[in-house]
C-alpha cells in the first residue's frame, strides 16, 4: 500500500470508503490509481469483518 493510506484497519476503512464514494467508480479503479493490492486490501479489512459490496462501491 502507499505511504499516505493509513495502517489501523478502522481508519483505513475511512480512507478507502471517502475514497471511493468521492473518487472513483470501484474499488478496481482506486487500487489501480492508488497502487494498491486489491487482494491485501479486501484481507485486511476483512481481518475487520468488512468486505467489498460493489452494488455500493464501499466496504460494508
Amino acid at each position: 500500500m502507499t505511504e499516505k493510506m493509513p495502517k489501523d484497519p478502522v481508519m483505513l476503512l475511512s480512507y478507502v470508503n471517502t475514497q471511493l464514494r468521492d473518487f472513483y467508480g470501484t474499488l478496481q479503479e482506486f487500487c489501480a490509481a492508488a497502487d494498491v493490492d486489491e487482494a491485501g486490501l479486501r484481507e485486511k479489512l476483512a481481518g475487520i469483518d468488512y468486505q467489498y459490496n460493489e452494488a455500493a462501491n464501499r466496504f460494508v
